[in-house]
């Protein structure tokens, strides 16, 4: 996965975090979740603000179904 697999990433989130209410997670925590991903494999640096913004974006709606 890459910064740019929103979806994929918020969807494996969601499994790894059951208990996470995704809209208290820190940016810090997120960018850091995401990385230590096993399916994820990008450059930790290539990710900004607005990445991380879409991904608890998605992970909301992934765990709100």
């Amino acid at each position: 996965m890459k910064w740019t697999d929103v979806f994929e990433i918020a969807i494996e989130l969601t499994d790894k975090f059951p208990d996470t209410d995704p809209r208290f997670v820190n940016f810090v925590d997120l960018r850091r979740w995401v990385c230590e991903l096993e399916e994820f494999d990008d450059d930790p640096e290539r990710c900004g603000e607005k990445i991380l913004e879409a991904i608890q974006a998605a992970w909301i709606e992934e765990s709100s179904e």
